[in-house]
């Protein structure tokens, strides 16, 4: 099951085991089941800590748990933890096995206090990159908490319950039967649901921080470039961000990194936000700016907790988030065939009819990847040609089970009030209405800035973007901005990363000209 290379880190990993661990396996006659048991076997024959077992219990076949010997097993797998899931086996296993996790103490003892009874169930896909955060935080929270259990589980192998669930994106995770949350969640926000006083003391606690030099509004690669240049010159610095790496966590492969050949989104949020922390910067993650109040000589940033921080200097790096249809059903729909990450979802979808929302580059490589899962795709563009580069339009219309309309103008989404059964458009040259039957939509038509907390405090564009010039300075003396919420043309990783170190340099400029008593 198990290639050499990989055996030989996984056994190096498993020489941190401080105790032993017991793989119980609930099997059927599937080749599923066969791989499942392959994949255990591999796992014992490299640490005399772990043993399996075949005798499972589990309703959910196949599956297998992971847990220490003569305890009842909190943490479960209904599936085959490879792909993007690997590394929550490993991590199990690890955790499980005594090896300390790297997590907050703070946090640790928040989740040891918990009290209740706290069943998750998560469904994933294997193709899916958000989904091993959530399945990593609630497996942790099962290893540090008795009261806590964890089943991730694979909806491509557990297809009747996904259907009698009418499950259509992924990760969603189930409490004690009911949904819980869906999409990327980290520990520390799970957490933050189940300990409903932790707002309020959170809040207590920014209220009280002192007036910043430089405050950071938002944590992706412009927030942390402007962070780690504003740490760097000694004066106190802070981000405030609702979730720490934005955009950068929902995007799979970065191949235009310059240096960096290959990584992925979360790999590169990760790598951000240790560098941020490595200059002491106070990073308040989970908080929802609702208003920003301009001052003379000192900003006030208002949080949803009613928490206000206070800076001298304000840089904005909110970033963008996908552009929705705007159409009668889209809201409704959302995760019931609605979707915008076709490499989370597309799974799910095996079999089916979906339709692809833009002729863009985004779109046309969406189109291209479900083609391989789905039935069949259509896909629909408001302009009269395809905008993609010619060599992915070239592969798109190779494809024999593709159908592409252009001139189209998407106007409704029809479903039968639990999932989406079709969409309708409008024919821009006859100005006809047509219908298409399906069962998933992925909207794909660019991004819309994350600014609308702020008008009435910056100029903003026709198009929601801060105004800034060439020194990332906005319409509010002492407030910058950087980023994809920004005038700054080309949104790309690296050029935010450049904007960002601008901007904190501008605002220190203004810190020090600012300090200089006016001559007399």
């Amino acid at each position: 099951m198990l290639d050499t290379a990989i055996k030989t880190q996984l056994a190096a990993y498993l020489e941190k085991l401080q105790q032993p661990i017991e793989l119980v396996a609930s099997p059927d006659g599937s080749d599923a089941s066969r791989q499942m048991r392959e994949l255990l076997a591999d796992i014992a024959a490299l640490s005399p800590k772990v043993t399996v077992r075949e005798d499972g219990a589990d309703a959910r076949k196949p599956s297998f748990s992971v847990g220490r010997p003569g305890e009842t097993p909190r943490i479960r797998f209904a599936g085959i933890p490879m792909g993007h899931e690997f590394t929550s086996l490993i991590l199990a296993l690890l955790q499980t096995g005594g090896h300390p996790p790297k997590v907050e103490a703070e946090l640790i003892a928040q989740i040891k206090e918990l009290k209740g009874s706290f069943k998750f169930e998560t469904f994933i896909s294997l193709s899916c990159h958000n989904c091993p955060d959530v399945v990593q935080a609630l497996n942790l929270m099962a290893v540090l908490n008795p009261s806590v259990e964890s089943v991730m589980i694979d909806g491509a192998l557990h297809k009747a319950e996904v259907e009698a669930r009418q499950i259509m994106a992924v990760p969603v995770v189930y409490l004690n039967g009911e949904v819980f949350g869906q999409g990327r969640m980290t520990i520390e926000e799970i957490v933050a649901k189940l300990d409903t006083g932790a707002a309020t003391r959170a809040a207590e606690k920014l209220d009280a921080k002192d007036t910043f030099d430089v405050l950071v509004v938002g944590g992706g690669p412009a927030g942390s470039a402007a962070a780690i240049y504003a740490a760097r010159k000694g004066i106190r610095t802070g981000v405030v961000a609702e979730r720490f790496g934005g955009q950068v966590l929902d995007t799979l492969a970065i191949e235009n990194f310059i240096s960096v050949k290959h990584t992925e989104g979360p790999q590169l949020a990760v790598a951000l936000e240790q560098h941020v922390k490595e200059y002491g910067v106070d990073i308040m993650n989970l908080q929802r700016v609702e208003a920003l109040i301009p001052g003379e000589h000192v900003h006030e940033v208002k949080l949803a907790s009613g928490a206000t921080l206070k800076a001298k200097t304000v840089i904005l790096s909110t970033g963008a988030r996908w552009r929705e249809m705007n159409v009668p059903g889209e809201q409704e729909y959302k995760a019931k065939g609605v979707c915008f990450c076709p490499h989370c979802d597309g799974p799910l979808f095996k079999g089916k009819r979906v339709a692809v929302i833009g002729g863009g580059n985004s779109g046309v490589e969406a189109a291209i990847d479900l083609a391989g899962i789905v039935s069949h795709v259509t896909l629909i563009e408001f302009d009269s040609k395809l905008r993609a580069d010619a060599v992915l339009q070239d592969k798109l219309r190779s494809l024999p089970n593709v159908n592409i309309i252009v001139s189209a103008l998407s106007t409704e989404v029809t479903g039968d009030g639990q999932k989406v059964t079709g969409l309708v458009y409008t024919d821009r040259t006859s100005n006809e209405s047509q219908r298409i039957d399906l069962e998933g939509i992925f909207v794909q038509i660019g991004l819309l800035p994350n600014t609308d907390w702020l008008k009435g405090a910056v100029e903003l564009s026709k198009h929601g973007e801060i105004v800034v010039d060439a020194r990332g300075q906005t319409s509010a003396p002492g407030v910058f901005a950087a980023g994809d919420c920004t005038t700054v043309p080309y949104k790309q990783i690296i050029i935010a990363m450049g904007e960002g170190a601008k901007a904190s340099l501008s605002a220190f400029d203004h810190l020090i000209r600012s300090s200089v008593p006016a001559a007399k």
